[in-house]
């Protein structure tokens, strides 16, 4: 009689897109018909397929110092929960995404207690704090990395490394709609075939809402100053709450629409973005839509981030396409004016918006295949057990 492969994992996603990406590994878990036992940090959405929250994504995704030592005493006690749950529960795998001061900690905690490590979706040591490759590779048994840049890294240090590609190639497919459906959906929301929208893309944590989506309206509104009839669209990120942006936007007496659908959905509707750094400008570009990124976070965090990090560019999709073929504006310089000056060409003048969509449709061929996630469930799968 054939055996039942099972697994019992403590997962640790606190990120708006590691959740996303956890969830798609949940799937193809449950398609598998492998028999999960799921529990630690993750989304509202890692609920419905079985996950047992230990800690809320929405409440621990925070960046910046003061941000974290805010939310310090809800960090700790998540961070004690995961090593009494894995003490108790005997996990046979350990899988942690992105989020490294917290993870790379915790790992340092359960590494002690003999649990298998695995780390998908790297830290991003190759940009700064390049010496955390020691720690990696003293604790982690396993890297699982998304860019080819990022598994050259590892290798140069003899830390076990396989490159899976980046889980966002499956995600476009699932998202993407012919040109009449995109002409019909923005028919919808009373957008002209000759009209303009300008997406706004402030960021997926609260922290960023705070540093971002102000400025963006303000660079906005002087965007309609300058060409009265271009139409506008906030994009809500996955997890935030939509009465507090619209009670936000109640705040600016601006013709804008609130969205929240699918990133890519929403995504592909505009014709030019303007996009906090991170995660979303990969989405964007993946999509071929001219995009102007920008970043700001408080005075002490953006002070240590200077002398740190070791890349000129800090834009996701220019780091994967080894230029800067996006602008980026990064704390005073990521100013309504500039943010303005910066977009409007790429909504009005054809030449340059076509010239830098020819560039972002590189980025696809530069993050492997499809099917990432069914790779990171066979890497995961010297850790299932099976039973009778």
């Amino acid at each position: 009689m054939n055996g039942s492969r099972k697994l019992r994992v403590l997962l640790v996603a606190a990120e708006v897109s590691s959740s996303l990406y956890a969830r798609r590994l949940l799937e193809q878990w449950q398609s598998e018909k492998l028999d999960v036992e799921a529990f630690g940090i993750g989304s509202e959405d890692m609920e419905e397929l079985g996950f047992e929250r230990l800690g809320k994504a929405e409440e621990l995704a925070v960046v910046g110092v003061t941000e974290v030592l805010s939310n310090f005493s809800l960090i700790r006690k998540t961070f004690y929960d995961l090593i009494n749950a894995a003490k108790t529960r005997k996990p046979d795998v350990i899988l942690l995404l992105d989020y490294p001061d917290f993870n790379l900690r915790l790992a340092e905690k359960l590494k002690v207690l003999g649990f298998p490590i695995v780390y998908y979706i790297s830290p991003q040591i190759w940009a700064w704090r390049q010496k955390r490759v020691h720690q990696i590779k003293r604790l982690v048994d396993k890297v699982l990395v998304l860019f080819p840049f990022e598994e050259s890294f590892y290798k140069e240090y003899d830390v076990p490394v396989d490159f899976v590609g980046h889980p966002l190639l499956d995600e476009v497919d699932r998202g993407q709609f012919s040109a009449e459906e995109r002409k019909l959906r923005r028919a919808k929301l009373g957008i002209g075939d000759n009209e303009r929208l300008l997406g706004l893309m402030p960021g997926s944590r609260r922290s960023e809402l705070g540093h971002h989506l102000d400025v963006q309206l303000q660079a906005a509104a002087e965007v309609l100053r300058k060409q009265p009839n271009t139409r506008l669209a906030l994009l809500a990120a996955p997890g935030l709450d939509v009465d507090q942006l619209r009670a936000k936007l109640g705040e600016y007496d601006l013709p804008i629409i609130l969205m929240k659908d699918d990133p890519f959905n929403m995504i592909q509707l505009c014709d030019a973005m303007i996009s906090a750094s991170g995660t979303a400008t990969l989405m964007v570009g993946l999509m071929e839509v001219p995009m102007v990124i920008m970043y700001r976070m408080n005075g002490l965090t953006a002070f240590l981030a200077k002398r740190l990090v070791k890349n000129k560019t800090f834009g996701l999709i220019n780091l994967v396409l080894g230029q800067v073929v996006a602008p980026e504006f990064f704390q005073e310089e990521a100013n309504p004016v500039t943010l303005c000056d910066a977009v409007l060409p790429l909504l009005y003048d054809e030449g340059v918006a076509s010239k830098m969509k020819s560039e972002l449709a590189q980025a696809r061929y530069r993050l492997g295949d499809r099917g990432v996630t069914e790779r990171v469930a066979s890497a995961l799968r010297e850790y299932e057990r099976v039973e009778s």
